[in-house]
């Protein structure tokens, strides 16, 4: 999406009755940045949330499918690092490893738990071997790999809030009957 005014944005989401994540996200960026924000940007603002109290304008959510390979892969790759951690003192990154595999094996996307539970059962049958292949590849690489930059940035480095977050976020996503609990 191209740099837009806030105005411009509200303009755009109240003609097609939808806020795009990347719109939401361009608003953000610019409240974010600006050091004060002028009457016309408060007054479209002001128009922007009032067409979403109304439902003039959606919000259209963030992810409405998921890559249900990714869930697959995650837990193979866990329970193989944690057989390795058991029986000896390697530490190994199952981001790194989860990633690796992933980028070898096929996305299976699905919009409905239907449809998740169809590729989850597919999977099982006919790419489980591929699975559990592909996660031992990446294992190996990531131990005979040097480490040449042990300065890397990992993604959203994770706090005690942020995994909670992260968390929460999965459950909701794979079970959306999940009803959040306020820990007060």
């Amino acid at each position: 999406m191209s740099i837009m005014s806030i105005e411009k944005i509200v303009q755009q989401s109240l003609q097609d009755g939808y806020l795009t994540p990347a719109m939401e996200a361009e608003v953000g960026r610019i409240c974010d940045n600006a050091n004060e924000l002028s009457i016309e940007e408060y007054m479209a603002l002001d128009r922007l949330m009032g067409a979403l109290l109304t439902g003039e304008v959606i919000a259209v959510p963030r992810k409405q499918f998921i890559n249900v390979m990714e869930e697959l892969v995650l837990t193979e790759a866990i329970a193989r690092v944690a057989e390795i951690e058991a029986t000896s003192e390697t530490s190994l990154d199952v981001g790194d490893i989860a990633a690796y595999a992933l980028n070898r094996l096929p996305p299976l996307y699905a919009t409905t738990e239907e449809g998740a539970s169809y590729q989850r059962q597919h999977a099982k049958t006919e790419l489980q071997e591929l699975i559990a292949q592909q996660v031992s590849e990446a294992i190996s690489r990531y131990l005979d790999r040097p480490n040449f930059f042990p300065e890397r940035q990992v993604l959203g480095k994770n706090t005690g809030n942020e995994v909670l977050r992260q968390v929460s976020t999965l459950l909701q996503a794979y079970a959306p009957n999940f009803e959040q609990k306020s820990p007060y």
